[in-house]
């Protein structure tokens, strides 16, 4: 085969498949052998050959057809939180072994639809619970920069599918920030929209009100294609939004939006973003974050300033109450979507009770793992008579006042930029003697999604050890500005190559 598919963006696997360089049985095949032989990632938990390469041979009959669009044979992969007719969906726990759904997710059929050839499920967090994706029943995902190495959660194996190249881009979910911290850490790019823009029927729920689904890719241009295809009005979603200000939420919109940036970039010369007002929260850079990572946003900060770019100061005095407000709100959540998963209807059933009562208790406590059991029991005690108006109803009056906090700096810029992550990540297996102090690895993304606000992970550096780490430069948008924040990256990947490094090079 002439065409070598690894680490290829979508648009020069699309190129290679309409130039008939290579056809999308090959490059589903070589993804396939590329899997088998990074099988120690752990980035996949289920795979079949014969499902993959059948959707392949019809991408390949639709191509012959001229009938193609943006992901017609392209190879990707579902985070193991959608479900799916074809593959089991297990959320990556016990509690649901071996469960084959009757039906498929709204954004596996969007993506199938359009002809995309899925190679499987990948890897996560049990339940989505996690930032290291340690707790997966399945086992650890490893970094492909560094297997000693996290690769990020809940989203990891997500993440490292693409980092390493078996796949063009993936599925995600992020409710706290589990695209854009698996992103940062495996030094990809993904990115959440406004709650709302991607329909959430047929994803494994944690937090209803925090969930959203999302894509990871190699660049901004990628995730472009893969948004515009995943989002949309859904009605099967009661959380699904028709409109998006004042215009249908559609593929389109976001299309259309980014196509006039550019526009509008180009025509500015070499000053292509002069007028843009950056704002940088003071609160991102205080004691708790690393030096490189500071140095690297900062190298970022600067790159967009020498394109024209303002740095704006600007204040988000709620951040740290950000952590609890989070870890209030989505156990509460997480306590109510879980408590389906009783052994009595479907998921595990323990073999040995004395009565109905025993039965959920013993299915529960052999179904579910360390970290779930964890937030559904903060989840119970916040939610329980005698606490719920002193925690969980304060943390809702605490999260109407980080989403005006976000409102008010958007009157003074038109984009946020900080890091995604205090550090670098942790080491496989690191023991924790309190497991909370993982949960202020998500200080900079939490305010987000609290607020329902789009946001994106890209490279922006490297670590300078021995064997170099990614760094992710977060990017956060307005509502329904998700065709802003891509075009803004994609003028930053214009200029970098930090997106084109691969695992193993120095």
């Amino acid at each position: 085969m002439s065409f070598t598919p690894e680490f290829a963006t979508i648009a020069a696997l699309r190129q290679a498949l309409h130039n008939k360089t290579v056809s999308a049985r090959e490059l589903a095949q070589q993804a396939l052998d590329n899997s088998a032989r990074q099988k120690e990632l752990n980035a996949f938990v289920q795979q079949d050959a014969a499902l993959t390469l059948a959707q392949a041979d019809a991408a390949d009959a639709l191509i012959a057809q001229g009938k193609t669009g943006p992901l017609t044979g392209i190879p990707i992969a579902h985070k193991d939180l959608f479900v799916t007719k074809d593959w089991q969906t297990t959320a990556c726990s016990k509690m649901l072994e071996g469960y084959v759904s009757p039906f498929n997710a709204t954004v596996v059929t969007k993506l199938q639809t359009a002809g995309a050839v899925s190679l499987g499920k990948l890897n996560c967090d049990e339940f989505a619970m996690g930032s290291r994706n340690e707790s997966s029943v399945f086992g650890p995902v490893r970094n492909p920069w560094d297997h000693s190495m996290v690769p990020g959660g809940s989203s990891g194996g997500s993440a490292a599918a693409v980092a390493a190249g078996l796949v063009a881009g993936a599925t995600a979910t992020d409710t706290g920030g589990s695209i854009r911290q698996p992103a940062a850490l495996c030094g990809v790019s993904g990115i959440k929209p406004t709650y709302g823009t991607i329909s959430r029927f047929g994803i494994i729920a944690y937090g209803s009100s925090l969930d959203q689904a999302g894509p990871i890719a190699r660049n901004a241009r990628d995730l472009l294609d893969l948004l515009e295809t995943m989002c949309g009005f859904d009605p099967q979603d009661a959380t699904s939004l028709e409109f998006c200000d004042d215009q249908p939420n559609t593929g389109a919109r976001i299309r259309q939006q980014f196509e006039q940036q550019q526009s509008q970039q180009e025509a500015q010369g070499s000053q292509p973003l002069k007028g843009l007002r950056i704002g940088v929260p003071a609160q991102f850079f205080g004691s708790g974050l690393d030096p490189v990572v500071a140095d690297a946003i900062e190298a970022a900060l600067k790159t967009y300033e020498s394109l024209g770019a303002e740095r704006v100061t600007v204040q988000l005095p709620l951040t740290e109450l950000s952590v609890p407000t989070y870890y209030v709100i989505s156990p509460a959540e997480a306590s109510t979507n879980l408590s389906r998963f009783d052994g009595v209807r479907f998921g595990h059933r323990a073999n040995q009770y004395t009565d109905l009562s025993s039965m959920i208790s013993r299915s529960r406590s052999e179904g579910f793992g360390p970290e779930v059991v964890r937030r559904i029991l903060v989840g119970t005690y916040v939610l329980s008579h005698g606490y719920y108006d002193a925690y969980y109803l304060q943390a809702q009056r605490v999260r109407r006042m980080i989403v005006d906090d976000f409102q008010k700096v958007f009157e003074q810029c038109d984009l946020i930029l900080g890091p995604v992550t205090p550090a670098l990540g942790r080491k496989l297996g690191t023991t924790i003697e309190d497991p909370t102090t993982d949960w202020l690895g998500d200080i900079y993304t939490l305010g987000v999604s609290l607020a329902g606000l789009p946001a994106m992970s890209i490279p922006c550096g490297f670590s300078n050890d021995e064997r170099p780490l990614p760094i992710g430069l977060q990017i956060i948008g307005n509502y329904f500005r998700e065709g802003q924040l891509l075009a803004f990256a994609d003028r930053f990947q214009q200029v970098t190559d930090w997106h084109q490094r691969q695992p193993g090079q120095q």
